[in-house]
């Protein structure tokens, strides 16, 4: 045994605690919702991807029962050896059919999705033009890649221009342009009409992670790219079952057949990884269905009023937001400790909500994510940030 590794990881342990750095899981005793248990109480959930609400929807937990006692538990298998089942290729047809493209292919984690798609399609002659704050797993896949990579600031459409005319300058074959479709740590919205705009005047292909916005942003809660005009202009969608749609998980990659085929073909985290249980193709296919549906509709205003009721309490008290209308609201508070406290001293109050920092955030940048869902009642949002405020003068943040 190397006693100097475990120590080195010991101190570095020890370091991270001191800085309040480390990342606590606060344990839940029910079921996911708008509710949850900790501890023995019922404590206000702020901070679930569960958007629509349908984490704990009977709809879709029939729909993964359902299939489980069709289908089993699982197969066993990645997907290409004996892996695929009927209801696979259901799933498949109908997120595409939901987000208007040819076909889709799942993985076991929107995280893979986008780890998986880059080097297969790219090489050292082509270009990837990436947006500085996409999530993380873009910036993994990326680095898998061998194409030249290239960054814009964020959402700034003439540093993009910029990068596009430096990678055609410089003889890139294909160009794909990749941002978040909303960026899960701010809530703010890409210009996707201004980056397809450009994507055409210098023939660049695009790609939009919109894990947080498919399922409720947009006609039809169809994402981003609905929402800002340019449905099926976008050439690939990366997407999940883990937050809207159901809340289970599961990535896909929604785009034109030739592009599905490939990475069927050559997607590392496609090919050695295991199938989709069928629990969770059931349950996400359930889940696709209540969001086409006028139930989906409901869901999705009480999303907006939920997150505008919110925006516009926490607003009035002073705290720090930044501006947006998505259901990602940050509250802002600049030092890690500071968000550790705020969060130990809301839940003891009876709100979860997760604190963030570096390096999930830039340094002096922490705050706490809060989330609004189908899952809350209005009188749920106005407690919460009654909560807030509470908390808030206590440790004089306003």
């Amino acid at each position: 045994m190397d006693s100097h590794f475990y120590d080195r990881l010991s101190a570095e342990l020890k370091d991270m605690e001191s800085a309040g750095l480390l990342k606590p899981e606060r344990i839940i005793s029910s079921a996911q919702g708008g509710v949850v248990d900790i501890g023995g109480r019922k404590v206000l959930n702020l901070c679930a991807n569960n958007y629509l609400g349908l984490a704990s929807d009977p709809r879709v937990i029939d729909g993964a029962l359902s299939a489980t006692r069709e289908w089993g538990a699982g197969l066993a298998s990645v997907r290409f050896i004996c892996g695929t089942q009927d209801i696979h290729k259901h799933l498949e047809a109908s997120i595409a059919e939901y987000l208007g493209y040819h076909d889709a292919i799942l993985f076991a984690a929107a995280f893979d999705a986008n780890g998986g798609v880059f080097e297969p399609l790219l090489s050292e002659q082509d270009a990837i033009v990436s947006d500085s704050l996409n999530h993380a797993s873009i910036i993994d896949g990326v680095r898998l890649s061998k194409a030249k990579r290239y960054r814009f600031a964020t959402n700034d459409m003439n540093d993009l221009e910029r990068v596009l005319q430096q990678a055609r300058a410089e003889g890139v074959r294909s160009i794909l342009i990749v941002t978040d479709g909303v960026f899960s740590m701010d809530g703010t919205i890409a210009q996707l009409d201004r980056i397809v705009e450009l994507a055409e005047r210098y023939g660049a292909l695009t790609m939009v992670d919109d894990c947080h916005a498919t399922g409720f942003v947009g006609p039809d809660g169809r994402g981003t790219p609905a929402l800002k005009g340019v449905a099926g202009r976008i050439d690939i969608i990366s997407g999940t079952f883990g937050k809207a749609l159901g809340g289970a998980m599961g990535g896909f990659i929604v785009a034109a057949q030739p592009i599905v085929d490939l990475l069927r073909q050559r997607a590392r985290p496609y090919l050695f990884s295991n199938a989709l249980t069928p629990a969770v193709c059931g349950a996400s296919l359930a889940a696709i269905r209540i969001a086409c549906s006028p139930d989906g509709d409901e869901r999705r205003a009480r999303i907006q009023n939920n997150a505008a009721a919110f925006r516009s309490r926490m607003r009035a008290v002073g705290f720090d937001l930044i501006p947006g209308e998505h259901a990602i609201i940050p509250v802002m508070l600049g030092e890690a400790q500071l968000a550790q406290q705020m969060a130990a001293e809301l839940l003891e109050a009876g709100v979860l909500a997760t604190g963030f920092y570096f390096p999930v955030v830039p340094n002096g940048k922490a705050r706490i994510r809060t989330q609004m869902s189908a899952a809350l009642t209005t009188a749920q949002v106005h407690q919460a940030a009654d909560i807030f405020e509470h908390v808030g003068r206590k440790l004089r943040i306003i």
